[in-house]
């Protein structure tokens, strides 16, 4: 049963494949946006899991975060998601990204809890 509290932290090094150069949101080689939010996603995706009911996973359905600075490859970087509201299929996170003990960025994401073979089916 997923509840209030249920937590995940994963651990990344930020690649070529992550940069914002590679992934096209900027020119630069450092941490994109989107491979920061990704990082946060899969947080939150982990963080409930293993508490589903078996055929479940989970989908994504809003996400804001702020970037607040850079990351340069190489760099080592956390994300950790910490579910904050449950209600129904809905689940609610806090997440954050960090380098160090540097605050790389910080939002909230939604989450749904889905059938897998019910919802790839009405693809």
């Amino acid at each position: 049963m997923v509840e209030i509290g249920n937590k995940y932290t994963n651990d990344s090094v930020v690649t070529e494949s992550m940069s914002a150069r590679s992934m096209g949101s900027g020119d630069l080689p450092v941490l994109a946006t989107p491979a920061m939010m990704a990082l946060m996603e899969n947080a939150a995706m982990l963080a409930v899991a293993p508490y589903l009911p078996d055929g479940c996973t989970t989908v994504g359905g809003h996400i804001a975060s702020s970037h607040l600075c850079p990351s340069k490859l190489g760099d080592k970087v956390s994300a950790t998601a910490v579910v904050t509201k449950v209600e129904g299929k809905k689940i609610e996170f806090k997440i954050e990204a960090f380098c160090g003990e540097t605050l790389l960025g910080e939002g909230t994401h939604i989450r749904f809890i889905v059938d897998r073979t019910k919802f790839m089916c009405r693809l």
